[in-house]
């Protein structure tokens, strides 16, 4: 969640609020914004026996995200999700706010804070139909960070270092990965290698088997295999592919649209709905194909080829994914925070 204190929104104005696990605090202040973290926990589907420790958690995230409020004096609130954000809304419910629904569904703690907000952005209409009061939504679309776009397929092959006339795939499964996909890519590698080139964007988790895998490929296939365990050039792996294979997370609902390209999605099956609700949305428009995780290593081999040497399909496909796009996203999410920090709170804009 971000926290503005004026409408300049320069990063002097600006306090990210994140977890205190993870990536988020690395990758917030390599852009040189200012983090804070706070304690939080989910409680959707808690056993019993963790649920009193994450009730506590959350109750201490109120009281730190009020120390906050208190030192920082917000302006304005913006929402992202996630059950770290449900102790600042609570802490501000006094404070003008916006939230932002990334996935086709909202989670049980995005319906939460919609109550604290006093307007809902939404990825697409969709999503209207998961909340009561329509006076609140807005449609602006996903919002794409800046420059994503600025890679050309002739720049980002180059950046990789790949042949123009070969097709190629970009495996990602998310910044910590995805061990089936990179278990069930491995296992075809040499064969797709024959055919196409591949960015894998392998995550942290797996890396040293991944690294290990890349360095005992034959010298005539390893040159067509790129692997990292992050890349924070995302453009490039976007421009160059003409396939993509992922999970669903919400990303894939502005990024993909942005470079019209076709999806051989992989909904994460070990949580909620939320990735499988967005990959029907673009499977059912037409734009992406659905592998169901436990059907991997039968399915990929067979759809990666059918897709990468079909033209005609992968044509439709990315008409069908531009179609969606929505490139000014960010600017009006940026509208709103400026027209309700200039209003009195519970108004509407203008």
């Amino acid at each position: 969640m971000t926290v503005l204190n004026a409408l300049g929104l320069d990063h002097q104005s600006v306090l990210w609020v994140g977890s205190r696990d993870g990536m988020e605090e690395a990758l917030v202040t390599r852009q040189e914004i200012p983090f804070k973290s706070i304690p939080a926990a989910g409680v959707h589907g808690v056993g019993l026996f963790k649920l009193p420790g994450n009730i506590w958690r959350l109750l201490c995230g109120v009281l730190a995200s009020r120390n906050i409020l208190r030192l920082f004096k917000p302006d304005i609130l913006l929402f992202t999700g996630g059950y770290v954000a449900v102790p600042m809304a609570v802490a501000a419910i006094h404070k003008p706010a916006l939230l932002f629904v990334p996935d086709i569904e909202p989670g049980l703690a995005l319906k939460a804070i919609a109550r604290f907000a006093d307007r809902v952005a939404l990825t697409t209409s969709t999503s209207g139909e998961y909340f009561s009061d329509k006076s609140k939504l807005a449609v602006t679309g996903y919002p794409i960070r800046p420059g994503l776009k600025e890679w050309s397929r002739e720049k980002a092959l180059a950046y990789f270092g790949f042949d123009p006339s070969l097709p190629t795939l970009t495996v990602s499964g998310g910044s910590k990965g995805a061990r089936s996909i990179n278990y069930a890519l491995l296992k075809i590698l040499p064969q797709l290698l024959k055919e196409m080139q591949v960015i894998h964007l392998a995550g942290h988790l797996d890396w040293e088997h991944i690294d290990a895998h890349a360095q005992s490929l034959p010298s005539r296939l390893s040159k067509r295999y790129q692997a990292f365990p992050y890349l924070h050039e995302m453009g490039a792996a976007l421009a160059a592919a003409d396939l993509i294979l992922s999970r669903a997370g919400a990303s894939i609902l502005g990024e993909y649209p942005l470079f019209g390209l076709p999806a051989i999605l992989v909904p994460y099956p070990h949580a909620w709905r939320y990735q499988k609700v967005n990959a029907s949305y673009l499977a059912d428009r037409g734009a992406a194909v659905i592998i169901q995780d436990e059907n991997l290593e039968n399915e990929l081999l067979k759809q990666v080829m059918s897709l990468i040497n079909d033209h005609d399909s992968l044509s439709r496909m990315s008409q069908a994914m531009t179609s969606l796009s929505t490139p000014n996203a960010a600017e009006k999410i940026a509208d709103m925070i400026s027209a309700m920090a200039g209003q009195p709170h519970g108004g509407k804009p203008a």
